[in-house]
């Protein structure tokens, strides 16, 4: 359960919108009765969630559909705004998609609706992701701060150190191969999001995009420096056979993760609750590190992952979709109980992440390590990052280039390179003036 301190900010902003019991903050009844709103999403445990806000918010009902997963969820929410029809009034959206659905124009601007008045309820990276100067396109839920997860007892076994850099890592990489030829340090696992969140634990920025400023101009520069030590560098790893290439979140990666073939996982603030419903074997036996660097000392981070709710200028009350999107989650505590103990999100509500209740939540599964005090100044840390209107190719083109890679068909050292050029053609074959 949450905490109270917590509980305690809770009440006083409940005690600001009046008597919750006869409308909601920001409600929109009427006399006929509580006002629909259709929702889409795919949160885990979202059904607990929705209850939690019919039950406080007698003016309004939600109506949850889970359409899909990713990209089923956005084929069909593509569809249906190209229609003109069919969307629902509030959309799950992850950060990365949301310049892709304002240059569609089907987000309604819920600074319209009060929601300007959340912006320092929330992680200031990610409200400024889901906003464009004054127009509030979304609404933050959850992130992916990243973290580096190694196996602690195979470590200190063999007596080698958790590397504080990324050159640390490279050596790590040989020392544990030398214990055991089966083992690799990590799977490259050719994830899009993946490898974007490490490039921006790099200080690398290769996106620039601002519908609001000139919704014709993007900026594109997958090419910097920055960008390309993190592709070389796993992928020197790879090449030498200290780094495996089994994708992300299949059976056999479960299994290697739980076998000792993999020592370590770079990953984000929501696979603390993935790893302990999937690895079984080796529960108690993973610690959570910061993310190594690539200058000592420095404390550059990145982030893999994140969502929001955002409301479609197809619904037919704007108001109550907003107070939908603000509230679902938002303040709720009932909700972020459910969010945090069963769902496993990393909140961005930064004082539900503040909470002792969260930060000094000790996990069995990393040996009663309190793993939050590592990711929660990761998110608070986190510098502004943009995205592109088309990230969904952006990623495909990532990973497609990557498993040419992989595969043997593709050097390494031209994986950016030829993603840069085919990104930039797309882009302008759509009309955009790009820069890099």
């Amino acid at each position: 359960m949450l905490g109270t301190t917590w509980l305690a900010k809770l009440r006083g902003g409940l005690a600001a919108c009046g008597l919750l019991a006869v409308a909601a903050c920001g409600g929109a009844g009427d006399d006929d009765g509580p006002v629909t709103v259709s929702v889409w999403a795919w949160y885990p445990e979202f059904k607990g969630v929705v209850e939690a806000f019919n039950a406080s918010h007698p003016d309004i009902k939600v109506e949850w559909t889970n359409a899909g997963t990713g990209a089923d969820h956005y084929a069909k929410l593509k569809t249906a705004i190209t229609a003109g029809k069919g969307a629902p009034d509030v959309a799950m959206v992850e950060f990365q998609q949301i310049p892709t659905f304002v240059i569609l124009d089907a987000l309604a601007d819920m600074g319209e609706h009060g929601a300007n008045e959340d912006e320092g309820l929330y992680a200031e990276w990610a409200w400024e992701q889901a906003t464009d100067g004054d127009k509030v396109y979304a609404i933050p839920v959850d992130g992916g701060p990243m973290a580096f997860m190694y196996r602690k007892d195979l470590f200190d076994q063999h007596g080698i150190p958790v590397p504080a850099t990324w050159a640390e890592y490279a050596e790590a990489a040989v020392k544990i191969k030398a214990v055991d030829p089966n083992a690799h340090i990590a799977s490259f696992g050719s994830d899009g999001g993946w490898l974007n969140g490490l490039m921006w634990q790099s200080g690398c920025r290769p996106y620039g995009y601002s519908h609001t400023t000139a919704k014709d101009q993007v900026k594109i520069d997958l090419t910097a420096p920055e960008c390309k030590r993190v592709v070389d560098l796993h992928g020197d790893l790879v090449d030498k056979g200290l780094m495996a290439k089994d994708p992300f979140f299949t059976a056999d990666a479960t299994a290697a993760l739980d076998s000792g073939k993999y020592w370590t996982w770079a990953a984000a603030g929501w696979t603390p609750g993935y790893l302990a419903g999937s690895l079984k074997n080796t529960a108690g036996k993973w610690a959570v590190a910061p993310m190594p660097q690539w200058t000592a000392g420095a404390d550059e981070q990145g982030d893999w992952g994140g969502s929001t709710f955002t409301v479609t200028k197809q619904a037919k009350n704007p108001k109550a979709a907003t107070t939908v999107a603000r509230e679902l989650f938002g303040r709720s505590a009932a909700a972020w109980d459910i969010g945090l103990d069963k769902a496993f999100l990393y909140p961005l509500v930064k004082d539900v992440a503040a909470d002792p209740a969260f930060t000094g939540k000790a996990y069995d599964f990393f040996n009663g390590q309190k793993v939050n005090e590592i990711f929660v100044p990761v998110s608070e840390k986190l510098g502004d990052f943009q995205f592109t209107p088309f990230q969904d190719f952006v990623y495909g083109e990532l990973n497609d280039r990557s498993a040419e890679a992989l595969s043997g068909s593709r050097s390494w050292d031209t994986v950016l390179e030829e993603t840069q050029k085919n990104v930039v053609a797309y882009a302008e074959q759509q009309g955009f003036k790009v820069s890099r």
